[in-house]
């Protein structure tokens, strides 16, 4: 987009941002009664008036800030995610909603670019990576409904909701395949597959993020306390979070590049129930009792971050459902210790990384550890321990329908 455009979808963004801070303001001073959707409409249509800069915004976007504010008030009472609150300016991802497919006016270009327009700002040029149900590929089962601004380091990607008639999947006849996720090799498969993938930033690249990070360290140590940050600094800035987020495109690409692959040989796939979120915990401590090998934990809290587990996991399961396949989750303990031969399981077993030897005197199978680990997660599944939470962890949900207290 041009700089004019590329302001003014900023200004959309933030826009919706406070008309969002703005509705959730208005939802804690009202009164239960009065907390209705007719109200709310009418609350941000006198705030659209009263304040020049929410004009900007489009009155199709503003209605899309409104239901959505009020869905996620409806997922904290069913107990699917915690209470909407305030939108801050530089924690939020900036996006700006398009609700109505007929406002896009798409067309293709050539094979590589389309032009679309997006109300208020004008028509732009995006880069056409799929098949879209436009002019006699379009019809009443086949067609475009919507589309979605979300900003990163890059610029304004475009995301287009489409509704399509899909007939349901016949049961897929693929075998079954358990999955080790891990940081030296990314996934490992029971069948002794592997999928591993290289750094996400070439070599220059990697010398010039370092380079940026020093001269923003070396530039914010100059700065005095209280001073507004320089310009040259946020270009700085800048220029680090854009290296970024070429490096989780390129992360994001390879994963969908790769669950797709996996979901179209295997009919039913087996995971490990991993809590990320305590995997992650710092090491640090307390002054009473500090941690050991913080640097070392820090590293590898990095790496699982980087390697984005989580991500992997929703992937295929939506990815399986789509192809007629399922995914099954097994508690993880002592997958890495048990040898997959004989089921003597001990934490000597696992002698590196890479290797595993099992020390029962009967057995002595030596083998990669990896699939080893992915060999037991499938013998769980096969055993009938799917579906049970890891280690025992008992998951606590709010009963549906029943309000929290910040919103009676």
């Amino acid at each position: 987009m041009s700089p004019a455009r590329v302001r003014a979808a900023d200004g959309q963004a933030h826009a919706a941002r406070t008309l969002w801070n703005l509705l959730h303001a208005w939802w804690r001073m009202m009164p239960k009664q009065a907390r209705t959707l007719a109200n709310a409409d009418a609350a941000i249509r006198q705030a659209r008036e009263d304040i020049d800069f929410l004009a900007v915004l489009p009155a199709q976007a503003a209605q899309a800030v409104l239901k959505t504010y009020f869905q996620a008030w409806r997922n904290c009472w069913d107990g699917r995610a915690d209470a909407p609150n305030f939108k801050g300016r530089f924690r939020t991802v900036m996006s700006v909603d398009i609700p109505q497919g007929r406002d896009l006016n798409i067309i293709r270009v050539h094979r590589r670019w389309g032009m679309v327009n997006i109300p208020k700002v004008g028509r732009v040029r995006f880069r056409w990576t799929k098949d879209l149900p436009v002019g006699r590929h379009g019809g009443a089962e086949n067609q475009i409904t919507g589309a979605r601004l979300v900003k990163d380091a890059l610029g304004w990607p475009i995301a287009f909701r489409v509704q399509t008639l899909e007939a349901k999947p016949e049961p897929h006849q693929g075998p079954q395949v358990g999955i080790d996720v891990g940081v030296t090799v990314p996934l490992a498969l029971s069948d002794g597959e592997t999928y591993e993938h290289g750094e996400w930033l070439t070599g220059k690249e990697k010398t010039r993020l370092l380079h940026l990070e020093q001269r923003a360290a070396q530039r914010k140590r100059h700065r005095r306390p209280g001073e507004h940050t320089s310009r040259r600094l946020h270009h700085t800035y800048d220029r680090i979070a854009g290296l970024r987020a070429k490096a989780k495109r390129r992360a994001l690409d390879w994963q969908h590049k790769t669950t797709t692959h996996i979901a179209r040989t295997y009919g039913t796939v087996v995971v490990e129930a991993l809590t990320i979120t305590n995997m992650v915990k710092s090491a640090k401590g307390t002054i009473e009792e500090p941690g050991k090998n913080v640097a070392q934990k820090s590293g590898l809290n990095r790496s699982v971050h980087a390697e984005a587990w989580g991500r992997t996991v929703t992937m295929l399961a939506y990815k399986t459902a789509q192809y007629g396949g399922t995914l099954h989750k097994v508690p993880a303990p002592g997958t890495s210790q048990r040898c997959s031969a004989c089921g003597f399981t001990t934490p000597g077993n696992r002698e590196s990384q890479a290797v595993f030897v099992c020390k029962n005197p009967d057995c002595g199978w030596s083998g990669n550890a990896d699939h080893n680990a992915a060999r037991n997660i499938l013998h769980l599944y096969r055993m009938g321990l799917a579906l049970i939470p890891a280690a025992g962890r008992a998951v606590v949900r709010r009963a549906k329908r029943v309000k929290p207290a910040t919103a009676r």
